[in-house]
Formats: C-alpha cells, structure tokens, sequence
C-alpha cells in the first residue's frame, strides 16, 4: 500500500505557472511509475502526465497533446515526491488533479503510461483553477 497527498493547488490568472506535489508515505514512491490525472466538472478523467519509476538511469515521461510544451513532470526520491511544474496556463487546465501510482511489480509496470486502469493507488486531488 501507498497513500498519496496532493498540494500546491490554488488559483492562478492564465499565463501563470504553478508547481504541484504528490508526496507518498507508507512506500518508496520511487518504486512506483506516478502519474498525473485531472477531472474538470462534468468530465472524464484525463491523462495528464507520467514518469516511470525511479530506479532507472533516466526517468522516461508521458505527456498529453494538450500540455506536452507546458508541463514538467519530475521525481525528487529524496523527498519522496513527484512534482508537475505548469507553465502557461490556460482556463481549460482548470480541474481537480490528481496523483496515482501503478500497480507494483517488475517489467512493463515500472514504466510510464496513460492508461488510468493501470494506476493502483490514487490521491484525494487538489484543485487547480486557471482564470482568464
């Protein structure tokens, strides 16, 4: 088991960058791919971003279309964390996001991907709202 926290959540004006944090206790989060989805109201949840495990020489990234050029995903194994720097924000990147874990295990599991079914452990979100 890991429990996921989000922060760094807020309101910010379009054109603004904001830094949001997924911090894990209870395991290693570098043992874990982590990705980042979001929920706008009335809305699936959406890929956002993802980075593969944090044993590798390189962490691999995932993005969306729609925020590839903007986003940063990164790890910090020391703090335990996974940060998603968002620069150049628009309204429509308004949402709650929110941090998963994949399912542990070796092979394909400690990679990066977009698939929401393939996250085990999920976090309680934290609202990011982007006013034009």
């Amino acid at each position: 088991q890991v429990q996921l926290v989000e922060s760094g959540g807020g309101l910010v004006q379009a054109g603004d960058s904001l830094s949001i944090s997924c911090t894990a206790s209870g395991r290693t989060l570098s043992t874990f791919a982590v990705g980042w989805f979001r929920q706008a109201p009335g809305k699936e949840r959406e890929f956002v971003a993802s980075i593969s495990w944090g044993g590798g020489t390189t962490g691999t990234t995932v993005y969306a279309d729609s925020v590839k050029g903007r986003f940063t995903i990164s790890r910090d194994n020391a703090k335990n964390t996974v940060s998603l720097q968002m620069n150049s924000l628009k309204a429509e990147d308004t949402a709650v996001y929110y941090c998963a874990a994949r399912w542990p295990g070796g092979g394909s599991s400690l990679y990066a991907s977009r698939f929401k079914s393939e996250y085990a452990f999920w976090g309680q979100g934290t609202q990011v709202t982007v006013s034009s």
